[in-house]
């Protein structure tokens, strides 16, 4: 793409200080527009108020919008008119959405308007699985819950046949897509900051300032959402599981609505709650203090959290579902089933035990051979955003032949 474009962030969810995956996504791809690219950047974000920050080739657009309840650093946006009227004004020529809910059909409104946008969705969540079957099956059982499921599918492929080009994260979202009946797509690898997560940051006075037993067993570490989606409640239960001879402790950072209830269950127990990380040098120099990085999440789509853990020289336990199998290759580290804290405790103590240093050793190389950021927006750029361009222009061409056969034949 020789031309100079104007590209647009669009996402529902944003936290100006977190650590999760479309917040680094977006604070990593602006300084990469800053440093290398020609292109230029709007991101249009949730935030206290209605605030346009320009810095170079970047225009960041902050929209008013409520806290979150349950994650108090993240905001919602809940003013349609008000992203029309970012979008009307600036008129990208990409708009990219990282979030299944609502924007992705003001961009689809948007380009009603003005045909030319070329339309790009990220899909970053399983959402049918993680946020509609999961809930539904809570509140209202399991068969009701898969119906849900099956209507959230159907909204998925309502939504995505109409984006230009959608990337996934993960090949199992691919197929999931595929099976939609959409093809168009293709596997976006996130990065990683070698140099920010290291080994070579491990401090070894973490465990004191933690309020943890200074001993010889591993110290396990979970940096995250504290919620059901992320499966928080299995790790305290883990724990629990684990025999008193392996020494362990674990730090659980992070908030969200099940921090309260963990913490009363871990009475007497050592582990460390020490809270929600706005610092990336903090939370750096915690994973690469810790020992083992441990997650009971099984619909994620990527795990940045764990490919930084990685590079941090930690083996991974987790379950064997959603992204972890890309993830955590045999050797890095240990998964089992889902929402088993007995599987998980096994995993653990069998990490610690048998080749440790050799686990250790190839999840450092792992991160190390990874996409760094650079590689991650040079592919959305070169592959991902040039196909969506395609395919606008197919479609521009398809539009302009059908208005032409019309005319002919009503002539």
């Amino acid at each position: 793409m020789s031309k100079s474009l104007l590209i647009c962030d669009l996402t529902q969810s944003w936290s100006p200080t977190g650590g999760g995956g479309i917040s680094t996504y977006l604070k990593e791809k602006r300084q990469y527009f800053l440093d290398h690219s020609e292109h230029r950047l709007l991101q249009i974000v949730p935030g206290p108020e209605d605030r346009i920050t320009v810095e170079g080739r970047t225009i960041f657009a902050e929209v008013a919008a409520p806290l979150v309840w349950g994650s108090p650093n993240y905001r919602w946006i809940n003013r349609n008119d008000a992203v029309f009227a970012l979008l009307r004004e600036y008129q990208p020529d990409i708009i990219e959405s990282l979030c299944p809910w609502v924007l992705p059909w003001i961009a689809i409104r948007h380009r009603w308007r003005y045909p030319n946008t070329a339309l790009v969705a990220g899909y970053r969540t399983d959402f049918p699985t993680a946020q509609v079957y999961r809930v539904g099956r809570q509140w209202f059982g399991d068969t009701l819950g898969a119906g849900f499921r099956q209507l959230a599918f159907a909204y998925a492929w309502l939504t995505y046949h109409r984006f230009d080009r959608v990337y996934t994260l993960n090949q199992e979202a691919r197929a999931m897509l595929g099976w939609l009946g959409y093809h168009n797509t293709g596997v976006l690898g996130l990065g990683v900051d070698v140099d920010r997560f290291s080994p070579g940051h491990r401090d070894s006075g973490f465990r004191r300032e933690m309020g943890l037993p200074e001993n010889d067993g591993p110290l396990l570490i979970y940096a995250g959402r504290l919620d059901n989606e992320k499966r928080a409640y299995v790790l305290v239960e883990m724990f629990k599981q684990l025999p008193r001879e392996l020494g362990a402790a674990m730090v659980l950072m992070g908030d969200g609505k099940l921090r309260d209830v963990l913490i009363d269950e871990a009475k007497g127990l050592p582990i460390a709650f020490p809270g929600y990380e706005t610092d990336r040098a903090a939370l750096a120099r915690a994973l690469a203090s810790s020992d083992i990085y441990v997650s009971g999440m099984a619909d994620e789509t990527f795990g940045i959290s764990v490919l930084e853990a990685q590079a941090s020289g930690l083996p991974v336990v987790g379950v064997a579902a959603g992204a972890m199998p890309e993830r955590v290759p045999e050797g890095t580290g240990m998964l089992g089933p889902v929402d088993d804290p007995v599987a998980m405790a096994r995993g653990v103590a069998e990490v610690w035990r048998e080749d440790y240093a050799g686990k250790r050793a190839r999840s450092i190389a792992l991160a190390g051979s990874h996409n760094r950021w650079q590689q991650t927006f040079e592919q959305l750029i070169n592959v991902e955003y040039a196909e969506a361009l395609k395919s606008r222009d197919a479609r521009i061409r398809g539009s302009w032949i059908g208005g032409m056969r019309q005319a002919t034949n009503a002539s």
